[in-house]
């Protein structure tokens, strides 16, 4: 219980000190904008999916525009996103199949979302938080370095720390978490060196793999 009550807390001082939104440009944005978003993002640094997102989305905004539009045409408006061949053709497959399966409108379950292709949990997780305002737990890098190094899990790949986290997490706080330990691994908890000086949440931190901080 003690350890429940103590992460409750982590997650209530980091949404009071996470002003800004992480993904603040989706609040403006369709379900199917940030889908695609996402799906742009994998393997990718955040300013580069942004400009990769917003190039395609100036030129192509509908699944059925997406799923109708030449491979040469999408590439090279993706071609920020990294491994952009690759991305052209899986987003195409993608909006095909929400036009013509879905009507045009983005699956809301997590089941659903993942049945996509190249869809995997963080991407519908995604989707499920910041469009659809839906409970789920996200889980990239930050999310998975630094419920370990909390002391939260003890997990090996992100998949095993999306389970675990949704056992420990009262599910009204799910929606939180992806984003507030992702804007607190960018600015404070980096992967080398981080700013456990500045740390708001220290006290409760066991620092598991910290070698050397700030």
């Amino acid at each position: 219980m003690e350890k429940k009550e103590n992460i409750v807390q982590i997650i209530k001082i980091l949404k009071k000190k996470s002003e800004v939104s992480m993904l603040g440009q989706f609040s403006r944005n369709t379900p199917f904008y940030i889908l695609i978003s996402t799906v742009l993002s994998a393997r990718n640094k955040d300013e580069m999916t942004m400009k990769a997102t917003r190039k395609l989305f100036a030129v192509y905004k509908t699944p059925k525009q997406i799923a109708e539009a030449p491979l040469k045409k999408l590439e090279p408006l993706i071609k920020q996103s990294g491994f952009y061949k690759t991305k052209a053709k899986r987003i195409k497959e993608i909006s095909k199949i929400i036009f013509e399966k879905y009507k045009g409108k983005v699956p809301k379950t997590m089941d659903e979302l993942v049945a996509l292709p190249g869809v995997g949990r963080k991407t519908a997780g995604c989707v499920m938080v910041y469009a659809f305002d839906e409970p789920a737990i996200p889980v990239d890098v930050h999310v998975h370095r630094i419920s370990n190094r909390l002391g939260w899990v003890k997990t090996k790949t992100p998949e095993q720390t999306e389970q675990a986290l949704m056992k420990l997490i009262p599910k009204k706080y799910w929606i939180d978490v992806n984003e507030i330990l992702v804007i607190h691994g960018q600015t404070v908890c980096t992967p080398i060196s981080p700013k456990c000086s500045e740390c708001k949440i220290r006290k409760y931190c066991k620092r598991v793999g910290v070698k050397k901080s700030r």
